[in-house]
């Protein structure tokens, strides 16, 4: 009786993984934890393991919801926008503004293969650190809860970042007016990969268009690089450092981040994976069991 249970959990949960993955083929869309989440829970239930996994990630994306909802909030508690500041400092870093100079050379009007390549790299956001997730917790389940931590520490200190200093991005300064004509390449390849968003808990949280300083994009996708080599060696963060490359790039030439934000980003994740091991050092370690020290007994 127990075999048939866990075989039906097994057909229940390879059902419901090729649900998900016509419903993600056959009507793209965008990749939210929330989307993840349901995907994978299907997916573990063939392996027998989604209460476990649920244990685990469960958490993880309801804080990263409860994250991008306060994010959705913040531009309307501090209206002030800020246009001028990123420039100013792109061109005082750089002597150019980096996101004109990588339009003037990879946009041409029209979608190329490489802005494919940048956007699909783009949405990886959720998705590798999720990914990253899984295979810590089957690798190095004792360095979890820390990995999860220092990802909802990164966010919400970049919350804080986009509540005490709302950003315009590129593409909304040249709209209005503080830079030349910037393209959002990244509109443009959303058009024509077609996707659709379908119902769910992510879609009814309000974007927030003025959360660009810092790029957590950027930070994601640093921390991403720490935690690999950490736990992987050198040869795998050096194979990781392609994701944020291409993240830092992408999102600079598709008119989402101004490079200084992309700056802010790497040295938000270094002081977030710096901060988080700090913590658990001082106060989640568990201490070393003392030695017995050793009784002399006097003869009598």
């Amino acid at each position: 009786m127990a075999s048939l249970k866990h075989n039906l959990w097994h057909y229940i949960g390879l059902a419901g993984s090729i649900v998900c993955l016509i419903i993600f083929v056959h009507e793209p869309s965008w990749p939210t934890p929330d989307k993840l989440l349901v995907f994978l829970t299907f997916i573990f239930m063939v392996l027998g393991q989604a209460q476990e996994m649920l244990k685990r990630l469960l958490p993880f994306v309801a804080l990263l919801l409860v994250y991008e909802s306060f994010r959705g909030l913040a531009h309307s508690l501090n209206t002030h926008v800020n246009y001028t500041w990123m420039i100013h400092m792109d061109y005082k870093i750089f002597g150019t503004l980096p996101t004109a100079s990588l339009q003037n050379w990879l946009w041409h009007g029209h979608v190329q293969w490489y802005d494919f390549v940048f956007y699909i790299v783009y949405m990886m956001h959720f998705i590798l650190p999720l990914a990253l997730a899984i295979v810590i917790w089957k690798k190095r389940d004792k360095y979890y809860w820390k990995f999860v931590s220092t990802f909802i520490f990164l966010s919400f200190m970049g919350f804080l970042t986009y509540l005490m200093f709302p950003a315009a991005p590129p593409w909304m300064a040249s709209d209005n007016g503080y830079i030349r004509s910037i393209v959002r390449v990244s509109s443009q390849v959303w058009a024509s990969l077609g996707i659709h968003d379908f119902p769910s808990i992510y879609n009814k949280i309000a974007p927030n268009p003025v959360a660009a300083v810092p790029s957590l994009h950027t930070a994601y996708a640093t921390l991403f690089v720490i935690f690999v080599t950490k736990f992987f060696g050198r040869k795998w963060g050096l194979l990781a450092c392609v994701y944020p490359v291409l993240i830092i790039i992408g999102t600079i030439y598709q008119g989402e981040h101004y490079a200084v934000d992309a700056i802010l980003g790497v040295i938000y994740a270094f002081v977030s994976y710096f901060f988080v091991h700090w913590l658990f050092t001082k106060y989640f370690s568990r201490p070393k069991p003392k030695k017995p020290t050793s009784v002399m007994l006097r003869k009598v």
